[in-house]
């Protein structure tokens, strides 16, 4: 495909149906999540002293839910898709700066990099977040400590280097690296295999942008950057070292995490083509490439082909789960005294009841019965990576959400005592289902 043919292409799936949905249903869950952080603050301050302790989720909603995907709206608006020489972080604001370019194989770098004293960071999990949450409450020493992920080139980093500091997970040097794609050259035609953003973690702190906790780091990043440098050529003298003066205009800016930073704009290029890998050491640093694909309607984002992501997973677990209350929901409707008291009111003989009551409970299973397999098979097709599932979870869960808001509206209370979990579960799911990991492993899966 010629490059006109590729850039008319992406204009036509740019406009596309499924995409014109699914930046609707993003929309409509960040404002539902802004939402639900106003529910949660209001429950809190209308239950009294004893409910106070509801501003804590309200925290975990405005930081982790409600505030990402806002900027996430709004930086995909006013903050340009192409190489600036920033990086972004996952809700859209600029990152650390990219300071440091390399020349060379994964090999090369990843053996020079342990050779300098530096430790490859372990990848984001649950028990890799706990480690670091442990290990910084405790002050104990976690050298693979994980670092949060910033993206180039539409992906996260490929990997990330770090040196502790007095023992300290609060305190480290790190890099982050992304490999370039092939054939892509630098502004003025250099041509690199890496591009990376050093910064060091000075302590542990709340985001300006997000509150969200997270390592604040130093301002001068310069200095980490010359520092990266000097560790390699101290590791291998053969490494060398080209530099691109004013590469960008020195500047003072602040990162995603609303830090401070500062620099001249050179960006140095390390060159490690002049390393030779033992066959010894080149056996023990296997390549680790991802295999990702273009998916239509996204300019810039890129997914491992086979990965499940956790997004979802929460939704296939959310379909199953509503189809489960689904159920116990109708058995308690039919159990209830209200039904009873309804149905014994009226002048029925005894006979005429029971037969009643027997249709009434047969129906009333009969549709819920129906709705809870269309969840679950909803659920199960999501899990699978079809895409019209996901728009169909999509779809029921923001009527939902649409029917209590407007109960709301007139009057109806929306407490943790009656349905406010159930309304943020509904917005979780929304939010999972939307996000972009969901919608790029369903256009995946689908191509």
């Amino acid at each position: 495909m010629t490059a006109s043919g590729g850039t008319t292409q992406v204009r036509k799936r740019r406009w596309s149906i499924n995409l014109l949905v699914d930046n609707l249903f993003f929309v409509f869950s960040g404002a539902a999540s802004v939402w639900l952080a106003w529910l949660v603050i209001t429950a809190s301050f209308g239950g009294g002293w004893s409910w106070l302790w509801l501003t804590l989720p309200f925290w975990a909603v405005l930081a982790y839910v409600a505030l990402p995907r806002l900027h996430r709206i709004l930086t995909s608006i006013y903050v340009p898709d192409y190489f600036i020489g920033r990086s972004r972080t996952a809700d859209g604001l600029l990152g650390d700066p990219i300071n440091l370019a390399v020349r060379g194989s994964q090999r090369q770098l990843e053996s020079i990099m342990r050779a300098a004293g530096w430790t490859k960071a372990d990848e984001i999990t649950l028990l890799s977040s706990w480690r670091i949450i442990a290990s910084t409450l405790t002050r104990r020493s976690y050298l693979e400590a994980p670092v949060s992920s910033l993206m180039l080139f539409g992906r996260q980093q490929d990997f990330a280097f770090q040196q502790e500091v007095a023992n300290s997970p609060a305190k480290r040097h790190h890099v982050r690296f992304w490999r370039c794609p092939d054939n892509w050259l630098l502004p003025g035609g250099h041509r690199v295999d890496w591009l990376a953003a050093g910064t060091f973690d000075r302590s542990v702190g709340l985001s300006l942008f997000t509150f969200q906790i997270t390592h604040k780091i130093d301002a001068d990043i310069d200095k980490e950057r010359d520092h990266i440098v000097q560790t390699m050529q101290t590791a291998d003298p053969t490494v060398a070292l080209d530099v691109i003066e004013d590469f960008s205009t020195g500047y003072h800016s602040r990162n995603g995490g609303g830090d401070e930073i500062t620099t001249d704009g050179d960006l140095p290029i390390v060159d490690l083509n002049g390393i030779e890998m033992a066959d010894s050491a080149a056996g023990q640093v296997q390549s680790e490439q991802i295999h990702a694909v273009q998916i239509p309607g996204t300019s810039d984002l890129e997914v491992p082909t086979l990965e499940r992501p956790l997004p979802t997973i929460f939704g296939a677990f959310f379909g199953f789960f509503t189809a489960i209350t689904t159920i116990i929901s109708a058995i308690a409707f039919l159990t209830s005294s209200e039904v009873n008291s309804l149905l014994a009111g009226e002048k029925y003989t005894p006979a005429e009841l029971v037969q009643l009551t027997e249709g009434v409970t047969i129906i009333t299973l009969l549709i819920l019965g129906l709705l809870a397999l269309f969840q679950i098979a909803l659920a199960f097709f999501v899990w699978i990576g079809h895409n019209w599932a996901r728009i169909a979870l999509l779809s029921v869960t923001a009527l939902s959400i649409v029917v209590t808001a407007i109960g709301a509206a007139h009057g109806e209370r929306i407490s943790f005592s009656t349905n406010l979990i159930g309304v943020a579960l509904d917005i979780f799911a929304m939010l999972a289902l939307s996000s972009e990991k969901a919608r790029a492993f369903a256009r995946n899966r689908r191509a």
